[in-house]
């Protein structure tokens, strides 16, 4: 056995190269060099950002479009700035390795250099928080975070290095002596379901003739989407998406109708309140569904939760129904018995929910054109809908789209079910803020999705408040020649607020919400991209076009009227109810 010594740091990155990491992303710190040093030799790429914010965002797109760990390496004082991005990455169970380089442990609670308890601070937002206190045990503090992350329902974790570790030096043996004697990644344990609950739902779903199926998140992390829709098309059951999150199936499926979401889709209404069978697989009963109650879900209709972990299904007691199992072994028990499930009336129920959802397709384009066509809208004005449409006309089969924003975000999740559904445009992802709906995540996102897919298009949708937050991480795009191209909804302010306040204000206007006439376009042309205004729908297109074919970073900076999404109208129908939640 080898007694070389090395730094604490180096033995982090072999640590972490045996778990076969293929990102990380960091602001290089005084207190990270060690393991910078290591990651440089064990040639694992990393990627400088301008902001710690900006490095939690970059590694949670990674990890939620390649579904494998990704690292956010940051100082002390960074760690403060990456708790944003930690939020999002713990809304949307993304497994992101948060590694701290901490104050020193011999003066730990002493007034150290840079100290503060971020153990305690990320403890609320990871599945896993500790300090390392044994440079020799570095390797098995890797291994502890590597499983939490990925086992049952997964996450981000937090692994705090005090400086002193970091920079001391210890044997590469590490723990090589203690089992497991391997550190190799092993084959994440996953919940089978208990044969005699299994086979009460079964029963049920073979009596139901109005099934209706709810993706969760926890179908993307098991990889559970193409047993979801082989059982959807064998079944003939209408399939919905949480709202939030990476889509599980692409518009152009017969089966996928588009949100749970009656604001955003509608005809997702129809489906649930006359469904007689609801089954949500992977997902959690929280405010967005109404925490399982009417008048979301009907009294007398049977609601069954599947979730492949223990700590998901104590979100989900209000069900009439529960059952612990990983997505897959689900849909394959019913795989196996499909013959004896599918039915004529399950077919005719398919066929409803497929004509409601072209039925919405019509209505909704027929009232975009009245709107935009009435003599009350000003002319060449710009209708949000109409941007994130005519931004899709513009992309190709394969593409890649990312929205971030308020309004912004609303207007997109409708486009994206219109033109998947009129246009059978198929995008290759797409991905947006998620369940905490922290603006600013939109050009990380679309950084990853870039990275990860250098011969595909990809697309940002954003809002100018949304830029604003984070758009200066397109810097990063320049860096690593990653052309993304930027759409700016410019509004001129926070609309989605704006319109709450209107509602709510008895003056019936709005305050600290507007924004000066920024140039976005010049802004990105400054720092070396492609840049362009429009202020005519008819230009969107063809301005999107010279954007990828320009091969730059880019910037649309597009001038939108506001206009009130249905969801916030929704919401803040009564003055004493304007606002999201």
């Amino acid at each position: 056995m080898s007694n070389k010594m090395i730094r604490g740091g180096q033995l982090l990155a072999r640590s972490l190269k045996q778990k076969n990491i293929e990102h990380v992303f960091t602001l290089s710190g005084g207190f990270c060099n060690p393991a910078l040093e290591g990651f440089m030799e064990c040639q694992i790429p990393v990627i400088n950002c301008p902001h710690e914010q900006i490095a939690g965002h970059l590694a949670d797109g990674h990890a939620r479009l390649t579904r494998k760990p990704t690292v956010c390496l940051v100082g002390p004082e960074g760690f403060s700035n990456a708790v944003p991005a930690m939020m999002e990455a713990w809304g949307e169970r993304s497994p992101v390795i948060f590694v701290t380089g901490s104050s020193t442990l011999k003066r730990q609670g002493a007034g150290g250099f840079k100290e503060i308890d971020d153990v305690a601070i990320a403890a609320p937002l990871t599945k896993y928080s500790i300090s390392v206190t044994d440079g020799n045990r570095i390797p098995e503090f890797v291994q502890r975070a590597w499983n939490t992350a990925l086992e049952g329902y997964p996450g981000p974790v937090h692994l705090s290095i005090p400086v002193d570790i970091m920079f001391s030096s210890f044997s590469d043996s590490g723990s090589k002596g203690e089992r497991p004697f391997s550190q190799n990644p092993r084959v994440i344990p996953k919940a089978f379901p208990d044969p005699k609950q299994f086979n009460i739902i079964s029963e049920k779903l073979k009596k139901s003739k109005k099934p209706v199926l709810i993706g969760g998140h926890g179908i993307w992390w098991a990889k559970a989407e193409k047993n979801l829709s082989d059982l959807a098309e064998r079944l003939s059951i209408p399939i919905f998406n949480v709202p939030y999150h990476q889509k599980l199936l692409p518009e152009t499926n017969k089966c996928y109708m588009g949100l749970a979401d009656f604001h955003q889709y509608s005809p997702s209404k129809y489906a649930i309140h006359n469904s007689d069978c609801i089954i949500m697989v992977g997902g959690k009963l929280d405010n967005q569904m109404n925490f399982g109650n009417p008048p979301f879900f009907p009294e007398k209709t049977d609601l069954i939760c599947v979730n492949g972990s223990h700590e998901e299904l104590q979100f989900n007691m209000a069900a009439d129904q529960i059952l612990l199992s990983d997505p897959n072994a689900f849909f394959g028990g019913l795989l196996n018995i499909a013959e004896d499930i599918k039915s004529t009336d399950k077919k005719t129920w398919l066929e409803n929910n497929q004509n409601k959802r072209s039925e919405w397709v019509i209505e909704h384009l027929r009232n975009l054109e009245l709107t935009t066509g009435s003599k009350k809208w000003p002319k060449d004005a710009i209708h949000p809908l109409q941007l994130s449409i005519n931004v899709q006309e513009a992309m190709s089969d394969g593409d890649h789209l990312v929205f971030d924003g308020g309004n912004t975000h609303f207007w997109s999740e409708i486009a994206v079910n219109l033109v998947g559904k009129k246009n059978h445009l198929s995008l290759g992802s797409v991905m947006h803020p998620g369940s905490y709906s922290l603006l600013g995540v939109g050009v990380s996102f679309a950084l990853s999705a870039k990275r990860l897919n250098p011969k595909e298009n990809v697309v940002l949708i954003t809002g100018d408040g949304a830029f604003l937050s984070g758009g200066l991480s397109i810097e990063a795009a320049f860096q690593e020649n990653l052309p993304i191209v930027v759409i700016v909804d410019n509004n001129g302010g926070l609309d989605c607020i704006s319109q709450q306040q209107e509602r709510l204000f008895s003056s019936g206007t709005h305050f600290a919400t507007d924004f000066r006439d920024i140039p976005f376009h010049d802004l990105v042309k400054g720092l070396g991209g492609y840049g362009e205004l429009v202020t005519k729908s008819s230009e969107i297109i063809p301005s999107v076009k010279r954007a990828i074919k320009s091969g730059k970073p880019a910037c649309i900076n597009v001038k939108t009227k506001g206009v009130i999404s249905p969801i916030v109208e929704a919401t803040s129908d009564k003055r004493d109810k304007a606002s999201i939640e």
